[in-house]
């Protein structure tokens, strides 16, 4: 999957080459680190977020068939999506908001050098990914944005991140603009007007809000949804 500049290739690949060669596949995944506890969306009420994932099954989620798509299974309190020949992911079973609202997750690379939590959510009546650990594992941004993927567009930024350590995802979609933290870093801070918003074809399956990995064994935890307060949309 081409998420990646051509100007920026050369030095991700070599990259990508690296942190396989000193990746080391993990079935188990207890005693990880987790991100820092203090951060924005905890300021919140727990009664306002609804969450996602009861931390024991796949109840409410379904696997889509990429094709050579890996084994997807609850271990440890998290959803491991195994490394596939491309593709594995999950997709909720339920119906999200298309505006004013925030999505959070923890997400975690076990293995391989390419995205482990990118997440596909509405926009309105369009959808968008989050890419997230991209080419040689570091691009983040949104895919796509008039019609320009996570590496070609204004959101391409990159981001370090280390294998079997999880990482907070936040991902806020207001009428104004879509937004994006990872841990407590602002990641993107894109505004909607005068743009069209889109998916890869990959992610269709993903639909409407989804999570998924590359060629990268990844899980995800503690996935939460809220709607957004009026004066919180105003900001």
């Amino acid at each position: 999957m081409n998420y990646s500049r051509p100007w920026m290739l050369a030095g991700l690949a070599l990259m990508a080459a690296g942190a396989a060669l000193l990746s080391m596949r993990s079935d188990a995944i207890v005693g990880q680190e987790s991100p820092p506890a203090a951060n924005a969306e905890d300021k919140q009420p727990a009664a306002d977020w609804k969450s996602l994932f009861d931390g024991k099954t796949l109840e409410g989620w379904k696997t889509p068939q990429f094709g050579g798509e890996g084994k997807v299974h609850v271990s440890d309190g998290a959803i491991v999506m195994e490394m596939g020949a491309m593709m594995t992911g999950i997709t909720w079973k339920g119906t999200p908001p298309k505006n004013n609202y925030e999505l959070t997750l923890e997400g975690m690379r076990l293995d391989g050098c390419d995205f482990f939590c990118t997440t596909t959510f509405p926009v309105g009546d369009e959808h968008c990914s989050l890419v997230v650990g991209g080419w040689g594992g570091i691009l983040v941004g949104l895919s796509s944005i008039d019609r320009l993927d996570a590496s070609e567009n204004q959101t391409t930024t990159t981001y370090d991140f280390d294998d079997k350590k999880w990482y907070r995802i936040r991902i806020r979609v207001t009428d104004q603009a879509i937004e994006a933290w990872i841990n407590d870093d602002p990641v993107v801070k894109q505004p909607r007007a005068g743009h069209k918003f889109g998916i890869r074809d990959e992610v269709d399956l993903c639909r409407p809000l989804g999570i998924c990995t590359w060629l990268t064994k990844g899980a995800v935890r503690n996935i939460r949804l809220r709607e957004l307060k009026p004066e919180e949309i105003a900001k």
